[in-house]
């Protein structure tokens, strides 16, 4: 292979993201080497590509090889599974040749905080860089949502490359995804750790999200008496307005596919059991860390846990009956028009909650994170992309120091017109006995954080009074803790 021949980047693991990524780079002109430790995968990415006339695509057999074959510095792009297998892989890079000025890339779901020591831990000796990738196979394949992070002079390398793969969205937000014009659904987060964590808040939202949905459709089985196909065919209206998302559309489409199978509708016939990856629950363990409250990201965590229980569940099932009829046929279109206000209130919340977990975090950390650049880049490509996400990117562009979303103009508008039918919807399925928990929460963070005074002060008597933990008095300075000797008679107070 002459110099003129070398390759612009490796692709270490041949699977379905690293196959995707791989095409998606060769479409765009630049020349790829690729190696996986299975024979089969790497033979079908070299019969892929070779299949869609991609000669610029070279399999390698083992790093030495994959390493030869790229101009320097060197970029490495690694697609392969968290945790131990990362740092096997960059160790055998190292020992194969890898210089200091060489590049690796991880695209792999990894969590920040291993970022931020993988940075650490190999400064000086390669330069380390992350892009996490939403989208999934189609993405990957056809422009994915990027968020890099790392060196920005390794960003200012890779940029082109990223740049030319990401999705692309129309300026205005309309004509989701556009993917060959308009701005690039890629962009530098910020320091070591910020692009995987924005990615983890990102997963966090896309369990909310689609928690929310799947109670929608719920709530129109058990209490309006609609079919799959009928329910289907009411996301596919919701999708033309302020719901329109790709988690709407194909929530639509999947309702009205009948199982090849049985002739049923597919829905009906899949166990009700969800699985799980993780990054869900990294979300919802940074909330509670971060004090930052994230309640309908943890009920989807803990939504998706139950599901599993299902034998549990069906004896349980048993055991308390539930009178629930479906309402009347006059009032369907009530019920519809008030869950459609209560899953648009209750998603805003739900971003609400994740934007503010990215803030505190990142004043935590000490990362710069420009949201309307990160609403942005989610606008296409990534799986929670929607027209909604415009008006987040518009939002912050105009108030960057934004401190919560609920407190834009736009969004208390939206909010305040729609939370009557929000808190009916809301009542109702607490009548039928339809578990809505995602509705609930976020109806519940509402109410809290529009509350001038919450119970929080007989919180931390009580705390006071079986284990001294003190109390500050609204009558005094803030910086003064009291506290009362609950044992004493008559009881009296000392500042501590």
């Amino acid at each position: 292979m002459n110099k003129q021949q070398h390759s612009n980047i490796a692709i270490i693991g041949m699977g379905v993201m690293g196959k995707s990524l791989a095409l998606n780079l060769l479409d765009h002109g630049f020349r790829v080497s690729g190696f996986d430790t299975s024979e089969k995968r790497l033979n079908i990415a070299r019969e892929t590509a070779s299949q869609q006339n991609k000669s610029d695509f070279h399999a390698c057999s083992d790093i030495k090889s994959l390493l030869n074959s790229l101009v320097t510095p060197r970029v490495i792009a690694l697609s392969i599974p968290a945790g131990n297998a990362v740092d096997s892989v960059i160790e055998q890079l190292l020992s194969e040749g890898l210089s200091s000025e060489d590049i690796v890339i991880d695209t792999g779901n990894s969590l920040w905080t291993d970022s931020i020591s993988r940075s650490d831990l190999y400064a000086g000796r390669l330069n380390i860089f992350s892009t996490a990738v939403s989208g999934g196979e189609e993405g990957a394949r056809f422009g994915p949502s990027l968020m890099a992070s790392g060196d920005p002079d390794v960003w200012k390398y890779v940029e082109p490359m990223w740049l030319a793969i990401s999705a692309k969205i129309n300026p205005d937000g309309k004509d989701l995804p556009s993917l060959e014009t308009g701005e690039p659904c890629a962009a530098y987060i910020g320091p070591s750790g910020s692009g995987h964590y924005v990615k983890m808040v990102h997963n966090g939202i896309e369990y909310a999200d689609m928690q929310l949905i799947c109670e929608a459709f719920q709530i129109l089985k058990d209490i309006a008496g609609l079919s799959s196909n009928e329910i289907g065919k009411v996301f596919e209206q919701w999708n033309s307005g302020v719901l329109n998302s790709y988690l709407m559309e194909i929530s639509a489409d999947i309702l009205q596919q009948i199982d090849p199978v049985t002739g049923a509708p597919l829905v009906d016939v899949i166990q009700d059991v969800a699985g799980q990856k993780g990054t869900g629950l990294w979300t919802a363990l940074n909330s509670l860390e971060t004090a930052s409250a994230a309640p309908t990201i943890v009920q989807a965590v803990i939504s998706r846990a139950i599901s599993s229980q299902k034998a549990l569940r069906m004896q349980l099932s048993d055991s308390y009956q539930i009178d629930r009829k479906p309402i009347d046929s006059s009032k369907k279109d009530v019920l519809i028009n008030q869950l459609h206000d209560a899953l648009y209130s209750s998603k805003i919340c739900a971003y609400a909650q994740g934007f503010a977990l990215m803030a505190e975090t990142a004043k935590q950390q000490n990362w710069s994170l420009n949201f309307s650049n990160i609403a942005k880049i989610w606008r296409g490509g990534c799986i929670i992309r929607a027209a909604f996400l415009q008006t987040i990117a518009d939002t912050f562009e105009k108030t960057p120091d934004l401190k919560h979303l609920l407190l834009a103009p736009f969004f208390q508008k939206e909010i305040t017109s729609r939370l009557n039918h929000w808190r009916q919807l809301s009542a109702e399925t607490c009548l039928q006995g339809v578990a809505a928990p995602a509705i609930l929460s976020s109806l519940s963070y509402f109410d809290s954080m529009i509350a001038e005074q919450c119970p929080a002060n007989l919180l931390q008597a009580q705390r006071d009074y079986f284990g001294a933990h003190t109390y500050r008095r609204k009558d005094q300075p803030q910086d003064q803790s009291f506290h009362i000797n609950w044992s004493n008679h008559p009881r009296d107070q000392e500042k501590v």
